[in-house]
Protein backbone atom coordinates (compact mmCIF):
# COMPACT_ATOMS: atom_id res chain seq x y z
CA UNK A 1 0.00 0.00 0.00
CA UNK A 2 1.10 3.71 -0.56
CA UNK A 3 0.13 6.82 0.47
CA UNK A 4 0.18 9.88 -1.28
CA UNK A 5 -0.60 13.35 0.54
CA UNK A 6 -0.66 16.51 -1.90
CA UNK A 7 -0.16 20.00 -0.28
CA UNK A 8 0.50 23.52 -0.90
CA UNK A 9 -0.63 26.78 -0.03
CA UNK A 10 -4.26 27.59 -0.76
CA UNK A 11 -5.65 28.08 -4.50
CA UNK A 12 -2.28 26.39 -6.20
CA UNK A 13 -4.42 23.59 -7.43
CA UNK A 14 -3.71 20.99 -5.44
CA UNK A 15 -7.17 19.53 -5.22
CA UNK A 16 -7.43 19.17 -8.96
CA UNK A 17 -3.72 17.71 -8.83
CA UNK A 18 -4.67 15.15 -6.45
CA UNK A 19 -7.89 14.50 -8.29
CA UNK A 20 -5.83 13.65 -11.57
CA UNK A 21 -2.92 11.53 -9.97
CA UNK A 22 -5.56 9.02 -8.39
CA UNK A 23 -7.40 8.91 -12.09
CA UNK A 24 -4.14 8.35 -13.69
CA UNK A 25 -3.33 5.40 -11.16
CA UNK A 26 -7.04 4.27 -11.56
CA UNK A 27 -6.66 4.28 -15.88
CA UNK A 28 -3.15 1.91 -14.84
CA UNK A 29 -5.35 -0.55 -13.22
CA UNK A 30 -4.22 0.64 -9.79
CA UNK A 31 -6.79 0.05 -7.28
CA UNK A 32 -6.79 3.57 -6.06
CA UNK A 33 -9.03 5.45 -3.52
CA UNK A 34 -8.76 9.69 -3.22
CA UNK A 35 -9.82 10.99 0.26
CA UNK A 36 -10.57 14.41 1.10
CA UNK A 37 -9.15 15.60 4.66
CA UNK A 38 -9.12 19.50 3.77
CA UNK A 39 -12.02 21.30 5.41
CA UNK A 40 -13.03 23.51 2.28
CA UNK A 41 -13.90 20.04 -0.27
CA UNK A 42 -13.95 20.52 -3.46
CA UNK A 43 -12.78 16.95 -4.20
CA UNK A 44 -16.57 16.12 -5.45
CA UNK A 45 -16.23 19.50 -7.65
CA UNK A 46 -13.34 18.23 -9.11
CA UNK A 47 -14.90 15.13 -10.30
CA UNK A 48 -18.49 16.56 -10.87
CA UNK A 49 -20.14 13.91 -8.61
CA UNK A 50 -21.49 14.14 -4.89
CA UNK A 51 -18.80 12.55 -2.25
CA UNK A 52 -19.71 12.00 1.23
CA UNK A 53 -17.59 10.21 3.97
CA UNK A 54 -18.09 6.52 2.63
CA UNK A 55 -16.01 6.05 -0.23
CA UNK A 56 -17.82 6.38 -3.60
CA UNK A 57 -17.01 4.46 -7.20
CA UNK A 58 -16.15 7.40 -9.36
CA UNK A 59 -14.61 5.05 -12.16
CA UNK A 60 -13.02 1.54 -12.81
CA UNK A 61 -10.43 1.22 -10.08
CA UNK A 62 -11.23 4.75 -8.95
CA UNK A 63 -13.27 5.47 -5.21
CA UNK A 64 -13.46 8.78 -3.35
CA UNK A 65 -13.94 9.97 -0.61
CA UNK A 66 -14.59 13.37 2.03
CA UNK A 67 -13.46 13.23 5.83
CA UNK A 68 -16.04 13.74 8.14
CA UNK A 69 -14.08 15.05 10.89
CA UNK A 70 -16.83 16.70 12.69
CA UNK A 71 -18.87 13.75 12.98
CA UNK A 72 -15.79 11.69 13.90
CA UNK A 73 -15.37 14.37 17.06
CA UNK A 74 -18.96 13.80 17.69
CA UNK A 75 -18.51 10.36 18.84
CA UNK A 76 -15.26 8.34 19.26
CA UNK A 77 -13.34 11.62 20.37
CA UNK A 78 -16.46 12.47 23.43
CA UNK A 79 -16.53 8.90 23.94
CA UNK A 80 -13.11 8.74 24.94
CA UNK A 81 -12.77 12.11 26.13
CA UNK A 82 -15.66 10.85 28.51
CA UNK A 83 -14.02 8.04 30.12
CA UNK A 84 -10.79 10.19 30.82
CA UNK A 85 -12.69 12.60 32.57
CA UNK A 86 -14.40 10.08 34.78
CA UNK A 87 -10.99 8.19 35.30
CA UNK A 88 -8.88 11.63 36.25
CA UNK A 89 -11.59 12.20 38.97
CA UNK A 90 -11.00 9.27 40.32
CA UNK A 91 -7.39 10.11 40.41
CA UNK A 92 -8.38 13.08 42.43
CA UNK A 93 -7.79 15.48 40.18
CA UNK A 94 -9.88 18.39 40.42
CA UNK A 95 -12.83 18.73 38.02
CA UNK A 96 -12.21 21.95 36.40
CA UNK A 97 -8.33 20.08 35.88
CA UNK A 98 -9.55 17.07 34.48
CA UNK A 99 -11.42 19.50 32.02
CA UNK A 100 -8.96 21.41 30.95
CA UNK A 101 -6.46 17.91 30.57
CA UNK A 102 -9.16 15.94 28.28
CA UNK A 103 -9.12 19.14 25.98
CA UNK A 104 -6.83 18.27 22.68
CA UNK A 105 -6.35 21.15 20.08
CA UNK A 106 -6.39 19.82 16.84
CA UNK A 107 -8.42 16.38 17.30
CA UNK A 108 -10.15 17.27 14.47
CA UNK A 109 -7.52 16.95 12.06
CA UNK A 110 -5.91 14.31 14.07
CA UNK A 111 -9.03 12.10 13.65
CA UNK A 112 -9.11 12.56 9.68
CA UNK A 113 -5.73 11.40 9.90
CA UNK A 114 -6.83 8.50 12.21
CA UNK A 115 -9.83 7.43 9.44
CA UNK A 116 -7.19 7.91 6.38
CA UNK A 117 -4.85 5.55 8.03
CA UNK A 118 -7.99 3.07 8.52
CA UNK A 119 -9.03 3.54 5.21
CA UNK A 120 -5.19 2.84 3.48
CA UNK A 121 -4.93 -0.06 5.63
CA UNK A 122 -8.36 -1.69 4.87
CA UNK A 123 -6.41 -3.56 2.10
CA UNK A 124 -9.01 -2.36 -0.52
CA UNK A 125 -6.63 -0.63 -2.10
CA UNK A 126 -3.44 -0.28 -3.66
CA UNK A 127 -3.06 3.62 -3.64
CA UNK A 128 -4.26 6.04 -1.51
CA UNK A 129 -3.96 9.64 -2.71
CA UNK A 130 -5.32 11.76 0.09
CA UNK A 131 -6.08 16.29 -0.68
CA UNK A 132 -5.31 17.65 2.39
CA UNK A 133 -5.61 21.24 3.75
CA UNK A 134 -3.29 23.94 2.98
CA UNK A 135 0.64 23.79 4.08
CA UNK A 136 -0.57 25.39 7.19
CA UNK A 137 -3.06 23.35 8.17
CA UNK A 138 -0.82 20.56 6.83
CA UNK A 139 1.74 21.12 8.56
CA UNK A 140 0.05 20.99 11.84
CA UNK A 141 -1.77 17.86 11.06
CA UNK A 142 1.22 15.54 10.57
CA UNK A 143 2.66 16.99 13.94
CA UNK A 144 0.15 15.74 15.78
CA UNK A 145 0.76 12.15 16.24
CA UNK A 146 4.04 13.26 17.71
CA UNK A 147 2.57 16.09 19.95
CA UNK A 148 -0.66 14.47 21.11
CA UNK A 149 1.67 11.21 22.27
CA UNK A 150 3.64 14.02 24.42
CA UNK A 151 0.38 15.24 25.51
CA UNK A 152 -0.84 11.13 26.90
CA UNK A 153 3.03 11.00 28.48
CA UNK A 154 1.90 14.44 30.73
CA UNK A 155 -1.14 12.61 31.45
CA UNK A 156 0.42 8.91 32.73
CA UNK A 157 2.55 11.91 35.20
CA UNK A 158 -0.82 12.70 37.20
CA UNK A 159 -0.87 9.01 37.78
CA UNK A 160 -4.01 8.43 35.31
CA UNK A 161 -6.60 5.71 37.57
CA UNK A 162 -10.00 4.69 36.84
CA UNK A 163 -11.44 1.41 35.06
CA UNK A 164 -9.27 -1.07 33.53
CA UNK A 165 -11.44 -0.01 30.47
CA UNK A 166 -10.41 3.72 30.32
CA UNK A 167 -6.56 2.74 30.78
CA UNK A 168 -6.84 0.68 28.39
CA UNK A 169 -8.34 3.07 25.95
CA UNK A 170 -5.68 5.44 26.23
CA UNK A 171 -2.65 2.82 25.68
CA UNK A 172 -4.38 1.96 22.55
CA UNK A 173 -4.60 5.43 21.66
CA UNK A 174 -1.00 5.96 22.29
CA UNK A 175 0.36 2.69 20.55
CA UNK A 176 -2.08 3.53 17.77
CA UNK A 177 -0.30 7.29 17.20
CA UNK A 178 3.14 5.50 17.13
CA UNK A 179 1.94 3.55 14.51
CA UNK A 180 0.14 6.51 12.62
CA UNK A 181 3.81 8.45 12.89
CA UNK A 182 5.75 5.49 11.80
CA UNK A 183 3.62 5.27 8.92
CA UNK A 184 3.85 9.29 7.87
CA UNK A 185 7.50 8.77 8.44
CA UNK A 186 8.55 5.58 6.27
CA UNK A 187 9.42 6.74 2.85
CA UNK A 188 8.35 3.29 1.38
CA UNK A 189 5.05 3.71 2.44
CA UNK A 190 4.20 7.43 2.31
CA UNK A 191 5.06 10.50 0.31
CA UNK A 192 4.20 14.05 -0.15
CA UNK A 193 3.50 15.82 -3.17
CA UNK A 194 3.68 19.47 -2.41
CA UNK A 195 2.40 22.09 -4.98
CA UNK A 196 2.90 25.26 -5.82
CA UNK A 197 2.66 28.15 -8.71
CA UNK A 198 5.62 29.53 -10.14
CA UNK A 199 4.96 33.26 -7.55
CA UNK A 200 7.47 34.45 -5.36
CA UNK A 201 5.32 34.47 -2.30
CA UNK A 202 3.90 30.62 -2.90
CA UNK A 203 7.75 29.43 -3.51
CA UNK A 204 8.39 30.91 0.03
CA UNK A 205 6.33 29.25 1.81
CA UNK A 206 6.80 25.93 -0.13
CA UNK A 207 10.82 26.29 0.55
CA UNK A 208 9.67 26.67 4.44
CA UNK A 209 7.39 23.83 4.06
CA UNK A 210 10.05 21.56 2.63
CA UNK A 211 12.19 22.42 5.74
CA UNK A 212 9.72 22.03 7.66
CA UNK A 213 8.75 18.39 6.96
CA UNK A 214 12.30 17.10 7.23
CA UNK A 215 12.69 18.55 10.11
CA UNK A 216 9.47 15.91 11.49
CA UNK A 217 11.50 13.30 9.12
CA UNK A 218 8.74 13.09 6.30
CA UNK A 219 10.03 13.29 3.13
CA UNK A 220 8.60 15.58 0.09
CA UNK A 221 9.12 13.08 -2.88
CA UNK A 222 7.63 15.54 -5.48
CA UNK A 223 7.40 19.17 -6.51
CA UNK A 224 4.69 20.18 -9.07
CA UNK A 225 4.47 23.42 -10.45
CA UNK A 226 1.18 24.25 -11.63
CA UNK A 227 -0.59 27.26 -13.88
CA UNK A 228 2.70 27.49 -15.83
CA UNK A 229 1.46 29.93 -19.08
CA UNK A 230 2.09 28.52 -22.08
CA UNK A 231 4.65 30.40 -24.20
CA UNK A 232 3.02 32.17 -26.98
CA UNK A 233 5.41 31.31 -29.92
CA UNK A 234 5.22 33.55 -32.73
CA UNK A 235 2.19 35.04 -31.38
CA UNK A 236 1.72 38.79 -31.98
CA UNK A 237 -0.43 41.54 -30.15
CA UNK A 238 -0.82 42.60 -26.83
CA UNK A 239 -2.07 39.22 -25.54
CA UNK A 240 1.29 37.75 -26.53
CA UNK A 241 3.28 39.96 -25.49
CA UNK A 242 1.66 39.79 -22.01
CA UNK A 243 2.17 36.36 -21.84
CA UNK A 244 5.43 36.45 -22.65
CA UNK A 245 6.07 38.78 -20.34
CA UNK A 246 4.20 36.47 -17.38
CA UNK A 247 6.06 33.16 -18.76
CA UNK A 248 9.90 35.30 -18.21
CA UNK A 249 8.38 35.83 -14.39
CA UNK A 250 7.72 32.15 -13.70
CA UNK A 251 10.90 31.24 -15.51
CA UNK A 252 12.80 33.32 -13.63
CA UNK A 253 11.20 32.27 -10.60
CA UNK A 254 11.30 28.55 -11.31
CA UNK A 255 15.50 29.32 -12.30
CA UNK A 256 15.73 31.01 -8.33
CA UNK A 257 14.27 27.66 -6.74
CA UNK A 258 16.38 25.31 -8.79
CA UNK A 259 19.69 27.56 -7.56
CA UNK A 260 18.62 27.45 -4.27
CA UNK A 261 19.18 23.12 -4.35
CA UNK A 262 15.25 22.20 -4.33
CA UNK A 263 14.75 18.84 -5.65
CA UNK A 264 13.65 18.72 -9.31
CA UNK A 265 9.48 19.20 -10.24
CA UNK A 266 7.40 18.44 -12.96
CA UNK A 267 5.22 20.87 -14.46
CA UNK A 268 2.01 21.61 -15.55
CA UNK A 269 0.38 24.23 -17.81
CA UNK A 270 -2.54 26.71 -16.87
CA UNK A 271 -6.05 25.75 -18.88
CA UNK A 272 -8.15 28.01 -20.22
CA UNK A 273 -11.03 25.79 -19.43
CA UNK A 274 -11.37 24.84 -15.67
CA UNK A 275 -9.98 21.25 -15.40
CA UNK A 276 -13.90 19.01 -14.20
CA UNK A 277 -14.39 15.96 -14.68
CA UNK A 278 -12.21 12.26 -15.45
CA UNK A 279 -11.78 13.29 -19.07
CA UNK A 280 -10.09 16.71 -17.92
CA UNK A 281 -8.23 15.13 -14.89
CA UNK A 282 -6.78 12.57 -17.14
CA UNK A 283 -5.31 14.77 -19.67
CA UNK A 284 -3.81 16.19 -16.46
CA UNK A 285 -2.57 13.62 -15.34
CA UNK A 286 -0.80 12.55 -19.27
CA UNK A 287 1.05 15.81 -19.10
CA UNK A 288 2.41 15.64 -15.19
CA UNK A 289 3.53 11.77 -15.45
CA UNK A 290 3.99 11.07 -19.43
CA UNK A 291 4.57 7.23 -19.24
CA UNK A 292 6.52 7.51 -15.89
CA UNK A 293 4.82 5.60 -13.07
CA UNK A 294 2.86 8.25 -10.59
CA UNK A 295 3.84 6.39 -7.79
CA UNK A 296 7.26 7.61 -8.80
CA UNK A 297 8.21 10.74 -7.02
CA UNK A 298 11.11 13.26 -8.19
CA UNK A 299 12.26 14.08 -4.62
CA UNK A 300 15.10 13.32 -2.26
CA UNK A 301 13.47 10.46 -0.46
CA UNK A 302 17.22 8.59 -0.07
CA UNK A 303 18.80 11.14 2.27
CA UNK A 304 18.08 10.24 5.78
CA UNK A 305 17.39 13.27 7.70
CA UNK A 306 20.71 12.84 10.24
CA UNK A 307 24.11 11.44 9.42
CA UNK A 308 27.18 11.19 11.66
CA UNK A 309 30.84 11.30 9.94
CA UNK A 310 33.92 11.40 11.69
CA UNK A 311 36.61 14.26 11.26
CA UNK A 312 39.74 15.11 12.44
CA UNK A 313 39.36 15.35 16.43
CA UNK A 314 36.16 14.66 16.97
CA UNK A 315 32.18 14.21 14.51
CA UNK A 316 29.90 16.22 12.29
CA UNK A 317 26.23 15.86 12.32
CA UNK A 318 24.29 16.63 8.87
CA UNK A 319 20.68 17.51 9.50
CA UNK A 320 19.40 17.30 5.86
CA UNK A 321 16.98 19.81 5.06
CA UNK A 322 16.70 22.68 2.46
CA UNK A 323 17.41 25.57 4.00
CA UNK A 324 16.53 29.67 2.64
CA UNK A 325 19.87 31.64 3.04
CA UNK A 326 17.59 34.23 4.72
CA UNK A 327 16.67 32.00 7.48
CA UNK A 328 16.72 32.22 10.73
CA UNK A 329 18.62 28.85 13.22
CA UNK A 330 19.00 28.71 16.37
CA UNK A 331 20.71 25.77 17.97
CA UNK A 332 20.69 23.81 21.65
CA UNK A 333 21.34 20.83 23.34
CA UNK A 334 18.70 19.57 25.53
CA UNK A 335 20.02 16.70 27.39
CA UNK A 336 20.23 14.03 24.85
CA UNK A 337 18.07 15.66 22.25
CA UNK A 338 19.55 18.66 19.89
CA UNK A 339 16.89 21.84 19.54
CA UNK A 340 16.72 22.99 16.44
CA UNK A 341 14.75 25.98 15.66
CA UNK A 342 14.05 27.38 11.91
CA UNK A 343 11.96 30.52 11.42
CA UNK A 344 10.07 29.97 14.83
CA UNK A 345 9.36 26.15 13.82
CA UNK A 346 11.10 23.86 16.41
CA UNK A 347 11.60 20.46 16.74
CA UNK A 348 13.78 18.34 19.40
CA UNK A 349 15.65 15.98 17.75
CA UNK A 350 17.01 12.88 19.71
CA UNK A 351 21.04 13.10 19.24
CA UNK A 352 22.90 9.33 17.82
CA UNK A 353 24.23 7.47 20.95
CA UNK A 354 27.75 8.39 19.41
CA UNK A 355 27.57 11.90 19.85
CA UNK A 356 25.50 12.07 23.76
CA UNK A 357 29.14 12.39 25.59
CA UNK A 358 30.26 15.38 22.80
CA UNK A 359 29.74 18.24 23.41
CA UNK A 360 29.14 21.07 20.29
CA UNK A 361 32.34 23.07 19.00
CA UNK A 362 30.28 24.77 15.81
CA UNK A 363 27.61 24.83 13.27
CA UNK A 364 27.26 25.96 9.85
CA UNK A 365 24.36 25.45 7.44
CA UNK A 366 24.06 25.54 3.46
CA UNK A 367 21.45 24.65 1.07
CA UNK A 368 21.03 21.14 1.90
CA UNK A 369 21.15 21.67 5.74
CA UNK A 370 22.76 21.77 9.06
CA UNK A 371 25.83 21.03 10.00
CA UNK A 372 27.13 20.46 13.37
CA UNK A 373 30.43 19.86 14.80
CA UNK A 374 31.05 18.35 18.15
CA UNK A 375 34.52 16.91 19.84
CA UNK A 376 34.43 14.39 22.92
CA UNK A 377 34.65 16.01 26.45
CA UNK A 378 37.94 15.76 28.14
Amino acid sequence: MRLLLFTGKGGVGKTTLAAATAAGLASRGHKTLVVSTDPAHSLGDAFAQRLGAEPAEVDHCLHAAQVDSRGLVDGIWQELRGRLKSALAGAGVDELDAEELTVLPGVDELLALTEVQRLAESGRWDTVVVDCGPTAETLRLLALPEAVSGYLNRMWQVKLAGPRGTVEAVRKLAAHLESLRSLLTDPARTGVRLVLTPERVVVAEARRTLTSLALRGIRVDGLIVNRLMPAPGVWRGAAAAWLRTRRREQDAVLAELADAGVPEFARVEHRAVEPVGLPALLEISRELYGEENPLAGNGNTGVPLLDVSEVDGGYELRVAMPLDPAAVVDLARVDDELAITVDGFRRLVALPEALRPCRITGAASDERGLVVSFEEEA
